[in-house]
């Protein structure tokens, strides 16, 4: 029953579908939670908000702590969904409502419209007749791209997508014309789909603190102030610069570069939790900068740096590079210099001296916050007082970063003892 999108199954308001378990989100997690049910014999529905599967880590460069890219996991699970007849993807779809209890639920999937149907095969000819140009949010704003995309290279499904604010512009007409395979509907319409399934995970994951809210660190404000994902993108071969560092005023080289660490996080007026991940990101990007530039400076300001477990033989490898420096103290402002350069303010909480840092661009670590605290499963859930799905007997399982920050790795460990839960609250069945 594998279909690469929803729309390829009869797909009027009505129809009814069933499976032994409805994962929501199409991460790493939910990937993840997907196949191993499928592949322990269950039939499965992978519900995902956005065009094509992959998540926050089809954003990623590399994974820590063995650096490599996130296609080489993230190719795998495709290819193992592609394999396995037993999960049906909805992508541009959300769950509009669940009734029942765990062993009997009743769900409702709307899928919003692609405009591009089945015939296309992303040979790309319409996308240079577009002529409307949007920021990427792929890739936060560092770029821009058309109305009409392919949301990544290895989109799953491999289609073009139009966005839906532009779809009833006339403008929209050349890509229509210069389509060979007619794929094109700007006319098509929302899909509703009724599934009973027996149980449900919940893998929606995370997105970025809003750093916007951290004036004091001039984000928005200087241009040379990014965030971590940000930086993330920039050291990508798919992102805007094509993995080229460089300061976003004015494509600068890297000669001297800042790591805030708990931007925003362990503070009662934004995050009052750790991360836990931010620390080794901010670690893993220090190598990204000293592998493009091996004369570069790199200061990394920490409050106390969490590396658990088999993480602190990364972070003792960072460490001993005689060219990053590590300076215990937070980062209470941040104020331009000369240049385009920004102004690190921090209290060294070892001497007590306060100290001011000038470098060509600085990377806030801001933390992850759970999806789930302003759009929660629409059935009574509990959850903590971040918005963390809190384990609990109503049957709803999470998974990944819904639960607690995690790492990939972490993620997917928690997505396979999810599969599982859901199926045992569902009664085995």
């Amino acid at each position: 029953m594998n279909q690469p999108d929803a729309s390829a199954i009869p797909g009027s308001t009505g129809d009814s579908l069933s499976a032994d378990l409805l994962v929501v989100g199409g991460g790493i997690a939910g990937m993840t939670a997907a196949l191993e049910a499928a592949e322990a014999g269950k039939t499965v529905i992978l519900v995902e908000r956005e065009a094509s599967l992959g998540g926050r880590v089809v954003s990623s460069n590399q994974y820590f702590p063995k650096l490599c890219p996130p296609t080489c996991g993230l190719e795998i699970n495709l290819k193992r969904i592609k394999a396995n007849p037993r999960v049906s993807v909805f992508t541009l779809a959300e769950i509009e409502g669940i009734s029942g209890e765990a062993g009997n639920w009743s769900v409702t999937i709307k899928q919003k419209p692609r405009y591009v149907n089945m015939r296309c095969t992303a040979c790309g000819e319409c996308e240079p007749a577009c002529e409307i140009e949007v920021d990427d949010p792929a890739n936060f704003g560092l770029s821009k791209r058309k109305a009409i995309h392919l949301p990544h290279l290895v989109a799953y499904p491999f289609r073009y997508v139009v966005d839906p604010e532009h779809a009833s512009d006339p403008r929209m007409k050349a890509c229509v014309d210069a389509c060979p395979y007619d794929a094109i509907e700007l006319d098509m319409q929302p899909t509703t789909v009724s599934a009973t399934v027996t149980g449900i995970v919940w893998a929606t994951g995370w997105r970025p603190y809003d750093a916007t809210k951290l004036t004091n660190l001039a984000f928005g404000q200087a241009p040379n102030v990014i965030t971590n994902v940000m930086m993330e993108r920039l050291a990508s071969r798919t992102g805007p610069t094509e993995g080229k560092i460089q300061r976003p005023s004015d494509q600068k080289a890297i000669a001297k570069i800042g790591f805030v660490q708990c931007a925003g996080s362990r503070d009662e007026n934004h995050l009052p939790y750790c991360s836990a991940i931010c620390c080794l990101a901010s670690m893993k990007q220090a190598t990204y900068v000293r592998e493009q530039y091996p004369d570069a400076e790199i200061h990394l300001f920490y409050i106390d740096v969490r590396s658990p477990g088999r993480m602190e033989d990364f972070y003792e490898k960072v460490k001993a590079d005689e060219k990053i420096h590590f300076h215990r103290g937070k980062v209470g402002k941040i104020t331009e210099g000369s240049n385009g350069n920004v102004i690190l303010h921090a209290e060294n909480t070892v001497t007590g001296e306060m100290k001011e840092t000038e470098v060509d661009m600085a990377v806030l670590a801001t933390g992850m916050v759970p999806n789930t605290d302003i759009d929660p499963p629409p059935v009574e859930t509990p959850r903590d007082d971040y918005g963390f799905l809190a384990p609990n007997g109503s049957g709803i399982i999470g998974a990944g970063t819904v639960m607690r920050p995690y790492d990939v790795a972490s993620s997917v460990q928690d997505a396979t003892g999810a599969a599982l839960r859901a199926l045992n609250a569902a009664g085995g069945r």
